[in-house]
């Protein structure tokens, strides 16, 4: 495939706490006592759950552990999906390929569902902790509108989330799942992000690459019926590409166990503006015609 195909590049990340440093950075006197770094992790979350509902831990003290890249042509169809992941590299590996393939296929526009708030600090926060250089992404010489960090430079960074809140004038309470089932795609299904951490400590690198797969295929449908709202896609083109997409789904499917899973839940949006089929009826007989049958066998 040539990089010059590669128009945008639909990304999801997942990422996992570094308890090492949270343990050393937050809770030092934890440590001292004996609890183990994991301890300090889950304590800290039950602390966070029972001040505000959420036991998330916040992008700082996380690092990648998938990356999932679908790699969309100038005309928005899926070219493939990529996946930089634990299963393979460690975290610090998975950080350097992302940021060295985004050069690679000439900095493609990248395609988030609140990447702003998340995928992209977290890949920049993390490029800062590994030691490498991005004068690509942070243009540091160019007028604040045109570096591909401005929030509203959309010529580098879609996040959909924005598109839809209009730049978080509002909120998107149901995320990249409601949207996902708006247009009857699955959105999460049997592993959601609660369960990243679970299966890391287990070992489960693939299950979290699968994972991360299928929100890069959610993501990749909402892209489109975004492009169908903004004017550059009509709606019969962007039911074309679906079609073609679940299609190279079915032939990939063969060897890759996340689409077997996308597919068994796959959702056809229920289009209000297609006419219903006209049911052909036999026209009546008249009443001579019967007749004249009787009387000619």
């Amino acid at each position: 495939m040539s990089s010059d195909n590669i128009h945008y590049l639909v990304i999801d990340t997942e990422t996992v706490t570094d308890e090492n440093l949270v343990a050393r950075q937050r809770f030092p006197e934890l440590l001292e006592e004996g609890m183990s770094p994991t301890e300090i992790v889950q304590k800290w979350k039950d602390d966070l759950k029972a001040d505000g509902g959420r036991d998330f831990i916040p992008y700082t003290y996380q690092v990648p552990t998938a990356i999932a890249l679908g790699k969309v042509s100038e005309t928005y169809e899926l070219l493939d999906i990529a996946a930089l992941s634990e299963v393979s590299i460690p975290a610090s590996q998975i950080v350097e390929r992302f940021w060295r393939g985004w050069e690679r296929y000439g900095r493609p526009t990248f395609v988030t569902f609140n990447g702003r708030s998340f995928d992209m600090p977290i890949l920049e926060l993390s490029a800062f902790r590994y030691g490498l250089s991005l004068p690509g992404w942070f243009s540091p010489v160019a007028r604040n509108y045109d570096q591909p960090r401005s929030r509203y430079n959309q010529s580098s960074h879609i996040d959909l989330m924005d598109i839809l809140t209009n730049f978080g004038a509002t909120r998107f309470p149901g995320g990249l799942n409601l949207a996902a089932n708006l247009i009857g795609k699955p959105g999460k299904m049997e592993v959601n992000g609660e369960k990243i951490a679970e299966l890391h400590a287990a070992g489960e690198f693939q299950t979290i690459e699968d994972y991360c797969r299928c929100d890069v295929l959610d993501t990749y449908f909402v892209f489109l019926r975004t492009r169908v709202m903004m004017g550059y896609l009509t709606l019969a083109d962007e039911q074309k590409l679906v079609e073609s997409t679940r299609k190279w789904l079915e032939k990939e499917a063969e060897n890759r166990t996340a689409y077997q899973i996308y597919l068994k839940h796959w959702g056809n949006w229920d289009n209000p503006w297609r006419k219903p089929d006209k049911v052909k009826h036999e026209p009546e007989k008249s009443k001579s015609q019967k007749t004249s049958r009787k009387k000619n066998p």
